[in-house]
């Protein structure tokens, strides 16, 4: 959905997405997420009841489902659907954002798990099911493409921690050099988990 169609409460759990995958948890403010999403202040505890907490959650959740739709767009957009080729453009993603914007924003789904999972629960359960969307849509993607049902869910979660991990050295070092790399040696093991059918 376009920005210009969204309402006040989705722009504000877009705009929290927005500034924690950029300053984290504990430097998006309230009042910053309401200043961003153009909304009136007021608006948040009426959207919001649960506060900043609920809204984090809600900013996870939303990231788990976009993440879910970007591995859809990735695979109708591959002229031939591989592992490889799923693997890769979901690393161009951020190697495009990377060379567009610079290197200061992440995952928000990361940020808040390093930022909150301990303390609050229900932003630990919101992170742990949006990982779930997240590699459910790999996975099914995955065994789509011929990949055994039994490898699909384990190469799934190879795939996001893999990228999850070269996001953090690449936005550590201010260089792709680290999702180049996991594109690169992750790409053939993928294709080889398809089974070849005679």
């Amino acid at each position: 959905m376009p920005a210009s169609e969204r309402g006040p409460r989705e722009r504000m759990v877009f705009s929290a997405a927005q500034l924690i995958r950029r300053e984290g948890v504990g430097a998006t403010g309230m009042r910053e997420v309401a200043a961003h999403a153009r909304a009136p202040r007021g608006s948040l505890q009426h959207y919001f009841p649960g506060g900043k907490e609920q809204l984090v959650n809600e900013a996870v959740e939303w990231a788990g489902r976009y993440a879910r739709g970007r591995v859809a767009r990735f695979v109708a957009a591959l002229p031939e659907p591989t592992p490889s080729g799923l693997f890769a453009a979901m690393v161009r993603q951020w190697t495009d954002e990377y060379a567009a914007e610079g290197f200061a924003g992440g995952c928000p789904v990361a940020a808040a798990t390093v930022d909150c999972a301990e303390s609050a629960a229900s932003t630990r359960e919101a992170v742990s099911a949006a990982f779930t969307t997240w590699t459910g849509a790999v996975a099914e993607a995955l065994t789509e493409m011929g990949v055994p049902g039994e490898r699909s869910g384990p190469l799934a979660t190879v795939m996001i921690s893999a990228l999850e991990g070269a996001i953090l050295i690449a936005r550590a070092e201010r260089d792709v050099r680290a999702l180049t790399a996991v594109t690169e040696e992750l790409g053939p093991l993928l294709d080889a988990a398809v089974s070849r059918r005679s």
